[in-house]
């Protein structure tokens, strides 16, 4: 007894230190500087050490990292970071995280951790329902929308060649029939790294051109697709990572079904376009394909890291994805384990915080929170489309904006440097057909016009002060 209650006063000793770090770090949020301030040597200065022989004391240890994160941590969860599609934690999400790392379960199978094999199960049905996929799908909650891609198109590799009659998890793909991959020519780099990952290559990738906004044109689709014999998955996208846009599904879903192709998408953020009404529309057709990829911890803003993976033909997701030993005590009746549907063993309870944000926001909330976003993002291309010199280069269809400062590589990029080192907000650069522009993604559920407002004027005053006066 005597040992527990050291035990427990430890705990709450460490705890109270970190709530109280944590809760400082919250207040401040919304009125600090979003990017770094320290260099590495400068950080390395304060935190490398040679490993103690005996040991710090632990609380010690919670003050040096928190002392540390103003000048070292980038603000990603302010409600003005729009450097990439980040989300931050809304406040039910991280409680709930906060009681996965105390509750320390192994989510792998359902012998472990019943509440969180029945919390997923209940998490993922809510999901279908949610984006309208057929409910009989596989659902498997892995650290992000790399390995969601990489766990559907898992799925594929399995379905379109069992279809042709060969076994790749028992037989391998030496000597297996090919297998032709159709991806946009703007897909994003993560559809590259599953084909890595997946021995197909990325040489075995074959693009299809896009148009202006980035979407896949159907009509080099046809084109392609005519010219192939043999198994095959197209991969489309559900929102452009640099402008929002979403390749036209309803159709390239009609090619699929015709050609007996595999169809996944990547919709690593566009998927939740599905929970509004007003945006709906964008995914039309969505429904079709045979597999799904998100992330949840970009719109649905709950901690890192949790991505979804979604297969409507359940059977090839078990199928690619299960592992089986004597000693794991596996299910043979209901109960959900796991790792029959992502490629991990051992892993947190990711899926707990996506129902805890589901329940708490319920479907009216999660709309609410897709539009208020966008309506940001729009908000901040209006107000800088004012300035003369200023161009937007996209359709501001999303969450997504592209902008341009005087048609310039070079005093782009410099209105992008002086934004981050401002730290009114943090954003980043890409480049869009050849140009190089600023790309403003708004996914916090915590941004509100007037975050929006201050964002666009601490930008149009950066480029105002590095373009000078203009002289006629």
């Amino acid at each position: 007894m005597a040992t527990d209650r050291f035990a427990s006063a430890v705990f709450d000793e460490y705890l109270e230190k970190a709530v109280a770090h944590a809760s400082d770090y919250l207040r401040t949020l919304p009125d600090r500087h979003v990017g770094a301030r320290a260099s590495r040597d400068e950080l390395l200065e304060v935190l490398r050490i040679p490993l103690p022989v005996q040991g710090d004391e632990g609380g010690e240890v919670i003050d040096l990292l928190a002392s540390q994160v103003d000048r070292g941590a980038v603000a990603c969860n302010s409600p003005r970071y729009f450097g990439f599609v980040i989300g931050g934690a809304y406040p039910v999400a991280l409680a709930a995280d906060c009681l996965v790392s105390t509750w320390d379960q192994n989510a792998g199978i359902y012998a472990i951790s019943p509440l969180v094999a029945v919390v997923e199960e209940v998490a993922a049905q809510w999901l279908l329902d949610l984006f309208g996929l057929p409910p009989e799908s596989g659902v498997g909650f892995v650290t992000g929308c790399q390995m969601a891609n990489f766990t559907c198109l898992a799925a594929a590799r399995h379905g379109v060649l069992r279809r042709v009659g060969w076994d790749v998890e028992t037989d391998g793909l030496a000597g297996a029939p090919r297998i032709n991959v159709i991806a946009s020519a703007e897909s994003h780099i993560t559809i590259d790294v599953a084909m890595r990952y997946l021995g197909l290559g990325t040489r075995a990738l074959q693009g299809v051109e896009t148009d202006g906004q980035g979407r896949m044109r159907v009509d080099a689709l046809r084109e392609k697709m005519a010219s192939l014999q043999g198994p095959t998955i197209i991969c489309a996208q559900a929102g452009n990572v640099n402008t929002g846009a979403f390749d036209p599904l309803r159709e390239i879903g009609a090619i699929a079904n015709e050609a007996g192709a595999w169809l996944h998408v990547d919709g690593a953020f566009g998927l939740w376009a599905r929970a509004s009404q007003a945006h709906r529309s964008l995914a039309d057709g969505i429904e079709l394909a045979d597999s799904w990829a998100t992330d949840a911890h970009k719109w649905l803003n709950v901690p890192y890291d949790c991505g979804v993976a979604m297969v409507r033909h359940a059977q090839d997701h078990r199928a690619a994805m299960t592992s089986a030993a004597a000693y794991l005590i596996q299910t043979q009746g209901a109960e959900r384990d796991a790792v029959d549907w992502v490629p991990e063993f051992s892993r947190r309870a990711r899926g707990v915080p996506v129902y805890a944000t589901l329940r708490a926001l319920g479907r009216d909330g999660v709309a609410d929170l897709i539009e208020r976003t966008c309506a940001r993002a729009r908000q901040m291309a209006g107000l800088l489309a004012r300035e003369p010199g200023v161009s937007i280069l996209n359709d501001v269809v999303l969450n997504q904006v592209l902008v341009r400062f005087d048609d310039d590589d070079d005093f782009t990029r410099a209105v992008i440097s002086g934004v981050q080192q401002d730290g009114t907000c943090w954003l980043g650069g890409t480049n869009w057909q050849g140009k190089a522009a600023m790309r403003i993604s708004v996914s916090n559920w915590a941004t509100t016009e007037d975050d929006a407002s201050r964002s666009a004027a601490a930008i149009a005053k950066v480029f105002c002060s590095l373009r000078g006066p203009k002289t006629s």
